[in-house]
C-alpha cells in the first residue's frame, strides 16, 4: 500500500511541476512570437521569389531546440499506447518545440527581410541503452535563408 501511495504521490509532483513549466514557457513563446511579429516574415515554399529591390546580404539561418516531457507524460503516454490512440500528452511538447525552434532561427535573422524556404525537421532522442528509464526528447531544427535589402 505504502508503495502505491508513494508512486501517486510522485505522479501528483510531476504533474503539477510539468504543467508549471510548461505553462511558463508556453507565456514566454507567446510573449517572444508577439515581439517578432513584424520582423521578418517567413516564406516555408518559395519556388521562385523575384524582386527589384537589391539583395545586401543572404545567408542560413537556423534554430535548434531539444525539448522533454516529464515523467506524469511518460507515464500516461505508456498507459495510452497500452491500448491505443492518439497521444495527446506528446503534442504539447512537439508544438513548444517547433514554436520555439522558428523563434530562435527568426531571432538570428534579426536584421533580415525575410526568411525563405524554411523547413522544419525532428528527430526523437532517447536513450537507446535502456529506452525503459529515459524520458522521450524531441530534438526539433528550423533553417532557411535570410535576405537583408539594402
Amino acid at each position: 500500500m505504502g508503495d502505491i501511495l508513494l508512486l501517486l504521490i510522485v505522479l501528483g509532483i510531476t504533474f503539477m511541476t510539468g504543467t508549471i513549466i510548461e505553462k511558463k514557457h508556453f507565456e514566454k513563446i507567446k510573449k517572444r512570437e508577439i515581439a517578432l511579429i513584424k520582423k521578418p516574415i517567413i516564406n516555408f515554399g518559395a519556388k521562385t521569389w523575384h524582386t527589384n529591390k537589391k539583395i545586401k546580404k543572404i545567408e542560413l539561418v537556423t534554430g535548434e531546440c531539444v525539448i522533454s516531457g516529464d515523467y506524469f507524460k511518460n507515464f500516461v503516454a505508456s498507459l495510452k499506447s497500452f491500448f491505443g490512440g492518439r497521444l495527446t500528452t506528446f503534442e504539447s511538447i512537439l508544438d513548444r518545440g517547433r514554436r520555439e525552434a522558428i523563434l530562435r532561427m527568426r531571432e538570428k535573422a534579426r536584421g533580415a527581410n525575410f526568411i525563405i524556404n524554411t523547413r522544419i525537421e525532428s528527430v526523437m532522442v532517447n536513450d537507446t541503452y535502456n529506452p525503459q528509464d529515459s524520458v522521450p526528447q524531441c530534438a526539433i531544427i528550423a533553417y532557411g535563408t535570410a535576405i537583408t535589402y539594402e
